[in-house]
């Protein structure tokens, strides 16, 4: 069979919620440094604001947010309130949390005080903590990153097992994924059978990514 004919589907997108283990964990990795000072869409960064009068930050506030936004509070209780379960150690809450530092949807600065446009680093360290418990939308996510090599340095031998955990855990598109590594020889030694099997598990549970990626290797062995 040539591999390169194959066209295989991977998920690359991230995921907020889903099924996992929620045993508590307090344990953290300390190769994840979080920053001390987290602001929400709707906090105007401090630096931005020096020297200036209550209404003219108000006035900055309104050109740096989305012209006609009127979820800008809601977005801010959304930040506050998965921040203090998150620090509680609520994992679907951490999951949510690093994707809203994913997108740029909560803001973050570096040490000199720099605002970010999104904060890979910080979602994979939130990621890390919920994927500590077993959550498998956020093994899913970490995974994810090692295959990019976002927030954190390249390893698809990470991402391997971070896959592995979530599709143990019924999560789709985890399974898919490990397919399609198991297919290449990414981060595993490549066993076609065993990639097979994922795509199968996954296409039984509704994935069409899953579906096309059965449907290539038939037209590969024609």
């Amino acid at each position: 069979m040539n591999v390169l004919a194959v066209a295989l589907y991977v998920v690359l997108s991230l995921v907020l919620v889903g099924c996992g283990d929620e045993s508590s964990s307090d344990e953290s990795d300390s190769s994840y440094k979080m920053v001390d000072e987290m602001t929400s869409a709707r906090e105007l960064p401090s630096f931005l604001g020096e020297g200036l009068s209550p209404e003219e930050k108000e006035e900055l506030m309104s050109q740096i947010l989305p012209a006609g936004s009127e979820d800008g509070v809601d977005t801010e209780e959304k930040f506050k309130e998965l921040f203090e379960r998150a620090n509680a150690g609520d994992p679907q809450s951490q999951t949510e949390l690093g994707v809203m530092y994913y997108t740029g949807e909560a803001v973050s600065k570096t040490l000199s005080g720099q605002v970010r446009d999104n904060d890979p680093g910080l979602a994979a360290g939130w990621f890390y903590r919920a994927a500590e418990q077993g959550y498998a939308d956020a093994q899913f996510n970490l995974g994810l990153m090692y295959i990019n090599g976002e927030g954190i340095e390249q390893d698809t031998v990470q991402a391997v097992e971070l896959f592995k955990k979530a599709a143990e855990q019924g999560n789709i598109d985890a399974q898919n994924n490990l397919g399609a590594l198991y297919y290449t020889g990414e981060g595993v030694e490549r066993n076609v059978d065993i990639a097979i099997e994922w795509f199968e598990k996954a296409a039984a549970l509704g994935s069409d990514d899953a579906r096309a990626n059965l449907e290539a290797i038939k037209s590969a062995d024609q």
